[in-house]
């Protein structure tokens, strides 16, 4: 008995003592593809990967080990990947404590920290993965000589520190969804101020948070489950300033990353739905771009995070330059005097500061105050007291605009920003103080108005049909049509500048597929909702009249089995329609597949028949308009994620009134092969038209193969004739 007691404990020694050396990479244990190093908590893994869509391309990465949905912290040779086809791969801790990895079948050294390690490390290192998600390398003295995070990719995990320092290596965000190598976005500390961190798209500046004003504790954030996430700069070091990420102990697994559309985000962990939870975005809403509202010009509603409508709007004592283009920004009403006391300065509350200051040190209030008014190019101040800081030689933090202010915003809840004080004119400031009673004593009587009003439109509300809101665009800028009749629709409108954003513009990463006049690409708007934006070909005189035949009609239909239209832009040439997102797209894209048609069980094309068969039948009954696609065919059916069927792409779409049971027409537009013959021949059509379509889509499915599959007999031409 005590042999087998003895023997237990051995294995169990045997084996914490082994799993302890799997964190550690040493110069006698290299790794290659199919290991892996744990940290001593089990938090995160080191090893190869390839991303989810690529079978050719192998990079040595760090990823949460616990988290069944592979999550990526950090990439070593992310611009430089190795073939799997490579047999000789390996990643070596050398002798001088440099970390290597090297093909030997692709030419030697991949990667290496040799350049990256300022001072030879010497002997005995040890390279460790640290349950912060940290791989450093590690001296025997206990000194650090290299850490992986001081080489970041695109995420941020708690717990660790990132220099705000312009000489420090940036963030940058993968080329796409699985495209690990650098890039068109990056982060990093300011190259003119180590007070605040920017965003930029290649040279361009994308999105800038606001100046530090000096407390230790940066920022909070409310994630979607009760813990708070804490934003915390060190300002006590040597080296400048320091970022880092903090959460309480028991919190589950947070990040912030720099995603490839250029959006900064913050996320938790959802054990209940396995997947990871955005909380909150950076630029939302999209105002908050970098400099959107131009000189003098604000975004109202930062932080709202899509939860109210922002918009642009003029700094008190201005307007705007252009009422149609914000984007020029706003001009003073009254010039500045820059006489004696002529000018005032305007306390303005929760503001996001302005970018392009000058900062100047060890200055109290009465100080930075001064130092503004005595110089007239001066155009707005802010002051913030750096007590809680233990640096000795700056106290204080004095900041002075001189000329345009911009990149100016105000926080949506009151809690956020700071102060800032305002240059106006002392005429101006005079009127506004006049005009106090002035504005109060109207405030009073129309409320009681208000109140009245209320009243009456509450009895009144029930004899008015309510309107939805309509484009400013209206439908008589675009080319008349004859297939759609008179009808107007109704429907919300998108700005330009938000669908840009939402579809990172318009990436290739995005891209959906292509067809019906345009292009069709995924974005994701304000609020995370995802859509599909169908984008019409530019001087496509026939794509036009496709954009006003889809916004009368699917704005006017409201069907399970039909697409949901949720907005439409139109600005100059371009001409959008925004679309409810379907992920697994088109019915064409599963059944003519060979791996993916495998989901398609009997069961599930049963339902997919018997849902676009319901669709048809509200479009040709049981809807206030009788309407015929005339453009039925597998590649506009769309699927949810529950494979369920939804009828898209009413562009050739026609409107039948009163008692019409047919029409004809000399323009024949559709699909061949889908077409029934009487309208292909004749141009005529009805209901009987979109049912030959139906019945060809029919015996699609049940085949599985094309209209004119070339798995058919010699002799015939197609499905049908065979």
């Amino acid at each position: 008995m005590a042999t087998a007691a003895y023997l237990e404990v051995f294995v169990f020694l045997l084996l914490v003592c082994s799993y302890k050396s799997e964190d550690k990479l040493t110069p006698a244990r290299p790794l290659s593809p199919g290991d892996a190093l744990i940290s001593g908590g089990g938090i995160f893994a080191l090893g190869f990967f390839s991303p989810t869509n690529s079978t050719s391309d192998l990079y040595v990465g760090v990823w949460y080990n616990q988290i069944p949905v592979r999550t990526y912290v950090w990439v070593a040779n992310r611009n430089n990947p190795i073939k799997t086809s490579s047999s000789s791969v390996k990643l070596i801790l050398t002798n001088d404590s440099d970390l290597v990895l090297s093909d030997a079948d692709g030419g030697g050294t991949v990667w290496t920290t040799a350049n990256s390690i300022a001072t030879g490390g010497g002997g005995g290192a040890t390279a460790v993965l640290l349950d912060s998600g940290n791989f450093i390398v590690r001296l025997p003295n206990g000194s650090d000589v290299w850490r992986s995070f001081d080489h970041p990719t695109d995420t941020v995990v708690p717990n660790v520190s990132f220099s705000l320092s312009n000489k420090a290596d940036r963030f940058v965000a993968w080329k796409g969804p699985d495209d690990p190598s650098a890039g068109g976005f990056s982060m990093g500390g300011d190259t003119s101020s180590d007070l605040q961190i920017v965003v930029w798209n290649g040279t361009r500046l994308h999105w800038r948070r606001a100046a530090w004003i000096g407390a230790s504790i940066a920022g909070v954030m409310q994630s979607n489950t009760s813990f708070k996430l804490y934003q915390t700069i060190d300002g006590d070091t040597a080296d400048g300033y320091y970022f880092k990420l903090t959460v309480p102990d028991g919190s589950p697994p947070m990040r912030m990353t720099l995603d490839y559309t250029g959006m900064l985000s913050f996320s938790s962990w959802n054990s209940k739905t396995s997947s990871w939870t955005v909380f909150s975005q950076f630029p939302t809403p999209a105002c908050e771009r970098y400099a959107s509202c131009g000189p003098f010009g604000y975004c109202d509603g930062v932080g709202a995070g899509g939860k109210v409508t922002s918009t642009c709007k003029c700094l008190d004592g201005f307007v705007l330059v252009d009422n149609l283009d914000v984007s020029r920004g706003c001009r003073r009403k009254e010039q500045l005097g820059c006489s004696g006391d002529g000018d005032r300065f305007l306390t303005l509350s929760s503001i996001k500061t302005p970018d392009k200051f000058l900062y100047v040190r060890n200055r109290s209030f009465e100080q930075c105050t001064a130092e503004c008014s005595r110089n007239c190019s001066c155009t707005a101040y802010a002051y913030a007291s750096l007590n809680n800081v233990d640096a000795t030689e700056d106290r204080s933090r004095c900041l002075v605009w001189m000329g345009e202010l911009v990149d100016t915003g105000k926080f949506s809840d009151g809690a956020g920003g700071e102060n800032l004080y305002l240059r106006i004119p002392g005429s101006q400031a005079d009127k506004m103080k006049s005009t106090v009673l002035k504005i109060v004593l109207p405030i009073v009587a129309g409320l009681l108005l208000t109140l009245a009003g209320i009243c009456l439109i509450s009895k009144s509300r029930g004899k008015q049909p309510s309107k939805k809101v309509q484009s400013k665009y209206p439908f008589q800028r675009m080319n008349d049509s004859n297939e759609v009749g008179n009808e107007n629709g109704e429907f919300s409108s998108i700005g330009l500048d938000a669908i840009f954003t939402a579809t990172n513009n318009f990436s290739d990463y995005n891209l959906l597929g292509k067809g019906g006049f345009g292009k069709v690409y995924k974005g994701v708007l304000e609020g995370g909702i995802e859509v599909a934006v169908k984008r019409l070909s530019k001087g496509s005189g026939q794509g036009v009249e496709e954009f006003r035949n889809e916004v009368v009609l699917i704005a006017k239909l409201q069907h399970r089995n039909l697409v949901r239209l949720l907005g439409c832009c139109i600005h100059e040439d371009e001409k959008l329609l925004i679309y409810e997102y379907l992920p697994n797209k088109s019915l064409d894209a599963f059944l003519f597949d060979a791996k993916r048609k495998n989901a398609l069980d009997w069961p599930t094309r049963f339902k997919i028949i018997k849902g676009v068969a319901r669709g048809l039948l509200y479009l040709h009954q049981d809807s206030r308009l009788t309407i015929i696609h005339r453009d039925l065919k597998a590649s506009n059916i769309l699927l949810d994620t529950e494979m369920s069927p939804k009828i898209s792409d009413f562009g050739m779409a026609r409107i039948f009134g009163g008692n019409e049971q047919q029409a004809n027409t000399t323009r024949v537009v559709g699909t061949y092969g889908y077409m029934a013959p009487e309208y292909a021949l004749d141009g005529c059509f009805s209901v009987k038209s979109d049912t030959y379509s139906f019945g060809v889509i029919l015996l699609e499915v049940v085949c599985g193969l094309k209209i004119s599959s070339a798995h058919l007999k010699v002799d015939c031409s197609n499905l049908i004739a065979y």
